[in-house]
């Protein structure tokens, strides 16, 4: 599923693709992706050009030449993002195609269905209206220790909760206590203000390191937790060495925290 990491590497392939190119024609697959009536959609979007990207947690939006016209587009649990020449086939799973006057497209790919786009018209009270919190990368530490210290419930769902930070999914939360020496099921108001800290600081190193190796997971440093869940091939040279803490070496354990899989080391990580 594109989190955070996913969806800025996407809002720069299509700021550095697609931005200063009017907008000839769009041609829409299936209507049910689209938030906004589809002809409204069309008509309000061909003739203008897109100029600028803003992402906010799993949210892209971007903005046109024209103010109040914005598009919003959610990648959901598979969608992706291809700039081909229009001489090209269409990409497999191109369900909704951007075709500029200059002979490019940029293709919208929902493979499974559960991609969105839409218009609004302003960004901060799209926010507003679907209750979603400050970015994983721009969120201060006082936001974060206020927003914190008023929830009794675990930390990781707290993290999980997009009001409270946006753009946070199950592996990035679980990576962030890891880093952070918290344990997933420490309530939200007990922890101090040394550990509120280090929580704010692994946000920014977790989100940073998965943008810089493009969410390609084999790259992150052999110090990370994520290699437990064996997506990718493994960075150490024991086949077995993934399965425990680079720190202490114990194993890591698997539990289920606020109904999602959770891993975490069970010696250094206590509440």
């Amino acid at each position: 599923m594109p989190e955070l990491p996913e969806v800025e590497i996407r809002r720069h392939y299509l700021e550095t693709s697609s931005l200063h190119q009017p907008i000839s024609h769009i041609e829409i697959e299936d209507k049910k992706l689209v938030t906004t009536d589809p002809s409204t959609f069309v008509a309000t979007l061909v003739g203008r050009q897109f100029i600028e990207t803003r992402r906010v947690g799993k949210n892209l939006f971007v903005l046109t030449d024209q103010p109040g016209v914005i598009l919003h587009m959610h990648f959901g649990m598979t969608g992706d993002l291809d700039y081909y020449h229009a001489s090209l086939d269409r990409p497999r799973f191109a369900r909704i195609v951007f075709s500029f006057t200059t002979g490019f497209n940029l293709g919208f790919l929902c493979p499974r269905k559960f991609e969105r786009v839409g218009l609004i018209d302003d960004v901060d009270t799209f926010l507003k209206r679907k209750k979603i919190g400050s970015d994983g990368l721009a969120i201060s530490l006082p936001e974060l220790t206020g927003k914190l210290r008023a929830k009794k419930a675990f930390i990781k769902p707290v993290l999980l909760d997009q009001s409270i930070v946006a753009g946070l999914g199950n592996w990035i939360v679980d990576e962030v206590l890891f880093q952070a020496v918290v344990h997933p099921q420490q309530r939200a108001n007990t922890l101090t203000d040394k550990q509120i800290a280090g929580i704010h600081d692994a946000i920014g190193l977790v989100l940073n390191t998965a943008i810089r190796y493009e969410a390609t997971y084999r790259d992150f440093p052999n110090t990370f937790l994520i290699h437990v869940r064996e997506w990718d091939n493994s960075p150490y040279e024991d086949l077995e060495a993934h399965k425990y803490c680079p720190r202490c070496g114990s194993r890591i354990e698997r539990s289920t925290v606020g109904g999602r899989t959770t891993f975490f080391c069970p010696t250094e990580q206590l509440i």
